[in-house]
Parts: structure tokens; sequence; C-alpha cells
């Protein structure tokens, strides 16, 4: 199996463009979201509500969800869907004239002018121009959440945040684990790990598990191909399991072509993480789902159409299996005569 190449992807993130880590917004009780997804199986145990959190210290070159990175809404234009000429009613409400007709008669958005003012919004009959982020409050996000507690009471659901990064929203995140606490509801954390230890500290004594993510423990490969260090992921990660012993905690790993697709990679990886008890482990494959948010956004998807062989993915998570055991998979760190719900994990 070939090695993984940091070179190979033509990026170069710089730090510059990269949001400092936040703990607190301009009110603890509400914060930015970008989605609420409900009855959802693949994150965490049961049938479980998603709140997605906008802001995230990493610029992950694969990542999913772009328009989860910015901590403000942002404006995106469907040029599908614009009725041109026809309407341009949009272009009146712009205070920047970012928004401008094309040579085929379809309006264009600037989006190095746009001061994601959302004016534009109300007049688009089409839903051409769509904002990704709204405001909310922690008491709304969990109205919506316990309208669905029958099936988290026969599931082992409960209410997962996810972003995002939550840590870029420490404050509200919490708001959102103390209500869900409240309402006697199952509570997860997912986090890319890059945040100050106090916020993730306070953030877990109000959680029933953690998902955390490792991406690589090549230092160098985790800069270019996400823009930060894993120093601090790393030094979280063990924090977390001293402070927390008895935190069900679950490593995942989105396996990137060129970036960690080798079995050296990985086997690095559970090094790290074997010696942690009660932590468990898991591989999830690489998609390109998300590549057509970055049309919307205006920007390029830096993978292209690199793809991993199946062979390969196949051969990486065997080996995994067999070296973790038991604790491959989201129920890795469960008594073995504890039910629970199945869920398959997606990258």
């Amino acid at each position: 199996m070939k090695s993984s190449d940091p070179q190979a992807l033509p990026l170069r993130i710089p730090a510059t463009a990269l949001p400092a880590p936040a703990s607190r917004t301009d009110g603890a009780d509400a914060g930015w979201i970008f989605n609420i997804q409900r009855y959802s199986l693949h994150d965490g145990d049961g049938i479980r509500t998603l709140v997605f959190l906008k802001g995230c210290p990493l610029r992950c070159a694969w990542c999913s969800n772009p328009e989860s990175q910015g901590l403000l809404p942002e404006i995106t234009l469907d040029e599908k869907k614009c009725l041109g000429r026809d309407c341009g009613l949009c272009l009146v409400q712009c205070p920047a004239h970012s928004l401008a007709y094309g040579a085929d008669g379809i309006v264009r958005l600037n989006t190095d002018t746009c001061r994601q003012c959302l004016q534009c919004l109300p007049a688009c009959s089409s839903h051409a121009l769509h904002a990704f982020g709204q405001r909310i409050t922690a008491a709304r996000v969990m109205d919506i959440a316990e309208a669905d507690s029958l099936f988290y009471a026969r599931s082992r659901g409960g209410i997962t945040l996810s972003g995002g990064e939550p840590l870029m929203q420490a404050d509200f995140a919490l708001a959102l684990l103390r209500e869900a606490k409240k309402r006697h509801i199952d509570t997860l954390l997912e986090t890319c790990g890059y945040g100050p230890w106090p916020a993730l500290q306070a953030l877990a004594g109000y959680c029933d598990g953690v998902y955390f993510d490792i991406k690589n423990l090549n230092d160098t490969a985790h800069r270019r191909f996400t823009g930060r260090s894993n120093r601090r992921i790393l030094a979280n990660l063990l924090a977390l399991r001293r402070h927390f012993p008895h935190l069900p905690i679950h490593v995942r790993t989105p396996l990137i072509p060129a970036f960690n697709d080798s079995w050296d990679d990985i086997a690095r990886i559970i090094d790290f993480i074997l010696p942690l008890a009660d932590v468990s482990y898991e591989i999830l494959p690489y998609h390109r789902l998300g590549s057509d948010k970055y049309r919307l956004l205006g920007r390029p998807y830096l993978p292209g159409d690199i793809r991993l062989p199946v062979e390969t993915v196949e051969e990486i998570i065997t080996r995994t299996r067999r070296r973790l055991g038991r604790r491959y998979g989201p129920d890795g760190t469960r008594p073995m005569d504890e039910p629970s719900i199945a869920n398959a994990s997606a990258a």
C-alpha cells in the first residue's frame, strides 16, 4: 500500500485566514447554528437530534460542511435557481453592490465585497439566495429537541452538539448542554478537539459521551491540511481522559486521500489511544458529499476528484478492527451485556 504524501494536494492554508477559538459569544444563552437535524442514527446512541453550531478553527481541505467554518451567516447564490433578468430585485437591495448580472443574464455574487447584511434575501422569490446560519436561543433549540423525547426514551438517544466546532461558541454550547440536562435529555459532544482546555472541561462535565476527532499524528501534515497544529488536540484528549475517567470517549479518523490513507498513519493513531482506558476508535471512509456546497459558496474544492480505492479502505478498516477488537466502533466502550441501538457512522 502506498504511503501518504502531504505534497500530493496543492494546498497551503495561511494561518492568518483562520479564526481564533472563541469561548464567549455576545450572549451565553443564544448563539449561531446552521442546521438542526432530527432522527439521526449516526452520531451517538439511538435516535438523536443533531445541532450544528457555526464556527470552526480548522480549515480541513476535505471539509463536508464549509458553511460551518465562519461564526456568522454566509450568503450563497445557487445560479441554477436564479431567474436572472426576469427578476433582478436582489440587485436593488444590495448596499455593497455585490450582486450583478453575468454575461448569461444570471446574477453573480461577489463574495469579496459582500457584507453578509442579508438584505437581499427577502427579495429573492426563487430562493436562489440563501444564508447559512441563524441566531437562536438555547431554550428554543431544546424545545425543538424535546419534541422527540419519546424517541430518545425508547432508543436511548438524545441530543448531539456538532458543527463546525462547538468549542468556538463554548458559552452557547454550555447553555445547550445545561438546558438538556434540566430536561433529562442525553447529551453528546462532537469535537475536533482544538480549543481551550477550560472550555472543553466545562462542556465535558455536562456530557454523557464525547466523539473526538484525531486526524493525523504527523504535525506537519496536520498543519498543511487543516491549517492548525495537532498538539493542542492531542493534549486535550489526554486531559479529557485524565479528568473524566468514566466518560465514554469515541475517537474517529476520517480517511483522507494523500493525508492519512496509509496503514502507518492509522497505526500511529491507534498506538496513541490504546493506552487510554475505555476509549473506542473508528475509521470514517472519505466521501465528497459536501463538494457542491463549495460551488454555492464560490470556493474551490481543493481535493478535486481524488478518491481512495475501495480495497485500500477495506484493508485499513480490517487491520484496524483486528488490532482493536471490541474497542472498534461506537459501541467499543460499552459493556457486552448492555443493550444498544446499532448505528453505522459515515464520514
